[in-house]
Formats: structure tokens, sequence, C-alpha cells
């Protein structure tokens, strides 16, 4: 998560007066704008928790003209966020938009039907047929209501025409009307609540060198799904804490804060996560002596995630196996989700991984590390190696001081938009192809 679905576009009225402004950044509190010259009225949209994963729903939203007078025609458009779809063929009254997927949101799916029907005041009205489907990947969705007698369109206007059955607009008497000449909301939104849940892990290394040597570490953290998971805008979704093994030095580049003492803290490369995805964090350590026993480790911070219940994969180690030192293998096997490799001389332990694979949270900058895709893999430089583990996390003798200082956000941008009535336009930057 990220990424909600009105914040990358304005959603754009091509007649009428203009409407009031309304600010959706996720997280923000539910909001509704008016529409005044309309007199049309959203009801209540209430929140929708406990869906299952793989479950449809009726797409809320039903409306009243609050007007004196019965209108031939309006617009209902509906935004939802990754996690959510429309479960229908689209109608030929309707098109459908894949909005968002840049590194400040994610994606998100615009509908908007036109509805060339009477519409008589002081009746409650509501589409018929439309389905929302609850994804695998749902967990803490959005999902944004509007209505309009002026055609409602994204900024970039690449719909997609549906071609199944027309919707229509049905009373629906069992409603209470808004009042006559109520001016709003015409705009709401609602948190939709999967029963579901999102793994965070963490890959560590195994390292081999001898005193002298710079040797690559590449560790990794990664959302194993099934849900996806939205942070605060401008915010990293978790921090990564980083300890380097006695004896070494950082001497390369890295997207990481240092701590000072060998210690790091490294962010999510966006303010959401997707299932499946990963970001990927490279140091260069220089090898300065012999410390038997050297072991680092990787760990997410200590903040709750109720979301994940998984904390056997909170934490790993990062092995160091220095020529002439002894082996920091010890009894038993570490095995690791980000990575596969190979077992550093010296004890008995061994290393493993399940080579997993994901697709890095698009695009960005900041300190969520390179982003790389790889989910395997062995790097080998100057007779030394790196490879995932994970495992509870400890450390061996003293920490040894960083070669670098240098320090990047911690997380990348994570933009609002802005949601406009008539005439209105936002510009929204979007830095990452589309994606489903």
């Amino acid at each position: 998560m990220a990424h909600a679905s009105p914040r990358r576009r304005a959603l754009r009225q091509t007649a009428g007066a203009v409407g009031a402004v309304a600010l959706m950044v996720l997280g923000a509190a539910p909001a509704g704008a008016a529409d005044p010259d309309t007199g049309l009225v959203l009801g209540k949209i209430s929140p929708i928790d406990g869906v299952k994963p793989g479950s449809e729903l009726n797409l809320p939203g039903s409306f009243t003209n609050a007007g004196t007078a019965a209108l031939d025609k309006v617009w209902m458009a509906w935004s939802v966020t990754t996690g959510l779809s429309y479960s229908f063929p689209t109608p030929s009254n309707c098109s459908t938009e894949n909005l968002g997927g840049a590194d400040e949101a994610p994606q998100s799916y615009l509908l908007v039907c036109e509805f060339d029907q009477a519409v008589s005041p002081g009746v409650v009205y509501a589409p018929e047929g439309l389905k929302l489907k609850v994804e695998d990947s749902a967990l803490n969705d959005e999902l944004s209501v509007r209505v309009s007698r002026s055609r409602i369109q994204s900024e970039e206007g690449w719909p997609t025409q549906g071609t199944g059955p027309a919707v229509k607009l049905v009373e629906r008497p069992d409603e209470t009307p808004a009042a006559p000449g109520s001016t709003g909301p015409a705009w709401a939104k609602t948190n939709v609540t999967a029963k579901s849940t999102a793994d965070f892990q963490v890959t560590g290394a195994h390292l081999k060198g001898k005193v002298g040597d710079t040797v690559p570490l590449t560790v990794k953290f990664t959302n194993a799904g099934p849900g996806w998971v939205a942070g605060e805008p401008y915010e990293s979704v978790t921090n990564v804490h980083i300890k380097m093994p006695a004896g070494t030095t950082v001497t390369g580049t890295h997207p990481c804060q240092s701590q000072g003492q060998g210690t790091y803290v490294c962010g999510t490369s966006s303010s959401f996560i997707n299932a499946n995805s990963e970001n990927t964090y490279t140091f260069k350590l220089k090898i300065n002596k012999a410390v038997p026993g050297a072991k680092g480790s990787v760990a997410l911070e200590k903040k709750p995630r109720p979301f994940d219940p998984v904390k056997s994969n909170d934490s790993a180690d990062i092995l160091l196996d220095v020529e002439g030192a002894g082996s920091t293998g010890g009894s038993g096997s570490t095995s690791g989700s980000g990575g596969s490799g190979t077992a550093g001389s010296g004890g008995s332990g061994s290393t493993s991984g399940s080579g997993g694979s994901g697709t890095a949270a698009s695009g960005g900058s900041g300190s969520g590390g390179s982003g790389s895709t790889s989910g395997s893999g062995t790097s080998a430089t100057g007779g030394s190696s790196t490879s995932g583990s994970s495992g509870s996390s400890s450390t061996g003798g003293d920490l040894a001081d960083t070669g670098s200082g240098s320090t990047l956000p911690l997380a990348a941008a994570a933009a609002g938009a802005v949601l406009l009535g008539a005439g209105g336009v936002l510009v929204a930057r979007r830095r990452a192809a589309r994606q489903r």
C-alpha cells in the first residue's frame, strides 16, 4: 500500500459551475465535496469491514436529487485502490481506467457511468447490478464515489468504453432521501478492510573473505503478502535496521541512513508496498580484522504490525567467515525467503534459501534501497560471496565504525491529489508505468 485511488488523478467535470475542492490523501479522514448547482446528494457510505478475498460486494453509492426539477442525465464515478476491482463486464454506458502505479501512489481503478434517464426530485436512486470484487491482495483499501450531472473524467482521459449491457439507475424506496434544497455531499470515500494478512520479512547474508578484502553485502526486505500495505504519505512503510559484523567497515555507497557504530536504518522506496515485492539494500564491506564469530544482523523495526502475525522472519543474521578466524556457523541450519547462496566455510552450519522473487515497489528514490526485483542469486567479488539467510538476530563483538556518513531520506514522496468540481484540473506527476 500506498496509494489512495483518487490522489493521483483529478476527476474533471466538463460542464456546469465550479464545485468545491476536496483533497484526498491516503490516511485522511473520510470527507465529502458539495455539488451545489445540481442538488445531487450522496447517501451515507459506511466502512466495509471483514470482507473475504475472492468475494464480491454490491458497489455502494446511492443519491438523491434534492433540487426542484427533474434531471434528464447524471454521471457517477467510483475509484478503488489496488486490492479491489470491478466484477462485471463493463456496461456500454460506462468506462474504466487504470490510474496511479507511480512511486507516490499505488495502482487504482476508475469506473465512470453515464445514466441517460430521468431523475426525479426527492427520490433515492442507485445503480443496479454493479459489483465490487475483493482481490487476493486486499487488506486495507479505499473506495470513493462521486455523482454529478456533468461529465466526469480523469485528467489524462484514457478510458476504455464498455461493451456489456447498459446499467440503469433504480429507485431505492427503503432509503431516506436527502432533505429538499440540500447541497451535498456529492463526493465521499470509505475504507474497505479485508480479512487478510501481509507477511513482512527480511533476508540476511553469509559472507566469506580474508583480511583486506572488500566484499559485497546484499540484504532484502520483502512483503510476502498476500495483502498489499500502504503507509502514511511521505513516509516509509517500515524501517529495516542493519548491524554490520565486527571487524568490518562500510566503504561503498548505500541508500540508508548511518546511525554510527556500523548500524544503519533503511526505509522502503515508496509509501506503499505491493504483495510479493521487495526492497534491496546493498553495501560494500571491508574486512579490517579477523574477529572469531563475527556476526551482524538485519531486523524490522519494533513497531506494531497487526496485519503481520508471522514474527519468526522479522530478523536475520549477517554471517561472516574470515580466513584464519574460525567459522560463524553453528549447529543447525539457516533458511531464507529472499535468496539462495553458498554456505561459508568452517563450522557445521549451512545456509539455504527459497529463491523468492518479487516486483519492486515502483520507481522512486529515497532510502528504500535499489528496488531490485531479483529474489535470489549469489554475487562474488574478490573471493567473497553473499547469500540469503533468515533467523534470529544476534551480534558478535563490538560493531565497526562505518566508512561513510552520507544519508538519504527514509522514504520516497507520496503525493496527495485534488478532486475538483466542474472545470477543475489536477496535474499529477506519474513516474512509473501502469501495472496490474
